[in-house]
Parts: C-alpha cells; structure tokens; sequence
C-alpha cells in the first residue's frame, strides 16, 4: 500500500512511522528503477566507478562535491525520468502528440544532466592535467 493512511483508523500516519513508511516506498522506488529501467542500471554502475574515483583524485573538496554531485544528479533525473515514462504508459500506449513530447522532454532532461556531468568531470580533470 502506497499511502499515508493507516486502513483501520483512516488517519494520516505521523512521525517516525510516516518517514519510515516513506523511506520503504523510495527503497521500493530503487529497486523497481534497477530492476525494470536499464539507462538507470548503466548509470548506477558508472555512479559506483565516478563517486569512489573523485574520492580518490587530488582535487579540492569543492571539485570533489561538484563532481559527485553531478553524478547524483543524473541518477535523479534518470529517476524523474523513468516516472514520468510509466505514468505516461500507464495511460495508454496509442501514440498522442503531448505524451511524446512528455518522454522526450524527460529524456532531454537525461541528456542535460549527462552533459552537465561530462562537462564538471572534465574541467576537473583538466585541472590535473
């Protein structure tokens, strides 16, 4: 169940339970995204070799955080993305003009954030050149 209501009392969950509750529905999230999408496995897989890698490098601690954030960042999107695929799936599957443009908007926005992120690594990099 992927609400905040407790079934027997019809209340909102509160507190601690709410954000436990909360933390199982983003775990479901993940593992769904890694199991059904693969764009979101490769980049998972190039966010696992990039964020111990800019640990690693000899660059300052804000070229560090740039880097590795931008990595988040991709991940994040590719999630946004991925969500806004299976809404618009969920709808139907004929083709409409606004759900196209929907997918390649969020696929526009992937794109972004990996050119973002190829942009930060290499400034970065070219730093220790």
């Amino acid at each position: 169940m992927n609400e905040e209501q407790s079934p027997e009392a019809g209340q909102k969950n509160t507190g601690l339970k709410r954000i436990f509750l909360a933390a199982g529905y983003s775990l479901s999230g993940l593992v769904a995204a890694a199991r059904h999408e693969a764009a979101f496995r490769q980049e998972l897989l190039l966010a696992l070799v990039l964020i111990p890698l800019a640990c690693w490098l000899d660059v300052t601690s804000m070229e560090r955080l740039l880097m590795i954030t931008a990595v988040f960042l991709v991940l994040i999107v590719e999630l946004l993305n991925s969500a806004i695929e299976a809404v618009v799936d969920r709808i139907g599957h004929e083709r409409h003009e606004l759900s196209g443009r929907a997918k390649d908007m969020g696929s526009a926005a992937v794109l972004v954030s990996l050119l973002l992120t190829a942009y930060i690594w290499g400034t970065a990099l070219y730093g220790l050149l």
